[in-house]
């Protein structure tokens, strides 16, 4: 909890300016926290009526399981010399993305599952994939048959569309406030870069597109540009 002035105050985390919502009469920060994170005493840093002041966020030690699967296309977990050309050049647009803050006075933050299925993988899991070590899982997995509605988790604007080696077609949606969602591995997409959508409208059907071991939605929530 930040205060309870009228001004809506500023927070940063190490480098990243994050969420400032209104919570009530008084105002509150929502922090991206990354995996790789050291457990212990971090800075919270807050501009408030033009006086800088730092809080302490303690952060504990956090266990995620592990999950083994495979891929079919082996291109996807030992990509070639020329797909991680392909992956840096995607990446960096990536890195853009999430380096964005928009100002939005109320985002939507009532977020709701963008499709109905059987949760099937939770976020933070530590991966092997075809029995190598890769990263951990950054979003949450939907089981869904392809071609099933995938709808907006809130309103926002649409900052990215596009087909990515590990993410499939894939939708960038920013809320504001440094609060962006993906929708990953689609059949189709349906929006367009700089369109406004609603809460719930359709942003695409789902698929089974870039590294992925069968027909699911992979979606994640970022905060000040951390899964």
């Amino acid at each position: 909890r930040l205060g309870n002035g009228a001004e809506r105050p500023q927070a940063w985390f190490g480098d990243k300016r994050v969420a400032v919502l209104r919570d009530g009469q008084g105002w509150v920060a929502l922090v991206g926290l990354p995996l790789a994170l050291e457990p212990g005493e971090h800075a919270l840093r807050i501009l408030d009526a033009g006086v800088g002041k730092t809080r302490p966020v303690r952060i504990a030690a956090k266990h995620y399981p592990l999950q083994r699967f495979s891929v079919p296309d082996h291109r996807k977990v030992e990509p070639s010399p020329e797909d991680l050309q392909r992956i840096e050049r995607e990446q960096k647009r990536i890195d853009g993305i999430k380096a964005e803050f928009r100002d939005e006075a109320e985002p939507d933050i009532a977020f709701r599952l963008p499709s109905q299925g059987r949760l099937t993988g939770n976020f933070g899991l530590r991966r092997i994939i075809n029995g190598l070590e890769r990263n951990p899982h950054a979003g949450i997995d939907v089981a869904v048959p392809v071609g099933t509605p995938v709808r907006a988790a809130g309103s926002g604007v649409v900052v990215e569309t596009g087909d990515y080696f590990f993410n499939g077609n894939s939708v960038y949606l920013d809320h504001g406030q440094g609060l962006v969602t993906l929708y990953c591995h689609l059949d189709r997409i349906d929006v367009k870069p700089g369109e406004r959508v609603a809460a719930g409208q359709r942003l695409g059907l789902s698929g089974n597109t870039g590294r992925s071991s069968g027909p699911h939605l992979h979606w994640t929530v970022l905060a000040n540009g951390t899964a």
